[in-house]
């Protein structure tokens, strides 16, 4: 059985749209790194904030979403 890490690396390699998702939720983290730095936030910077960190959510269930599939795939039975 694969680990994680290697289903990862695995779904880099062959598919753009786990790649991206990923790359995207780098950009994310980034952005609410830069936001999280102030000291204090103006309220279009709190909105902000909260409309990355909910994004950012649901790119990480999408990510893994894909390594459950790619997971589950690779138990089934051959047929």
């Amino acid at each position: 059985m694969l680990t994680e890490d290697a289903i990862v690396e695995q779904l880099r390699r062959s598919n753009t749209e786990f790649r991206e998702l990923e790359e995207s939720h780098h950009r994310l983290d980034r952005e609410l790194n830069e936001l999280q730095r102030r000291h204090v936030l103006t309220p279009n910077e709190e909105i902000e904030k909260k409309r990355i960190q909910k994004e950012k959510l649901a790119m990480k269930d999408k990510l893994a979403e894909f390594i459950r599939l790619h997971r589950d795939q690779r138990l089934e039975p051959a047929r």
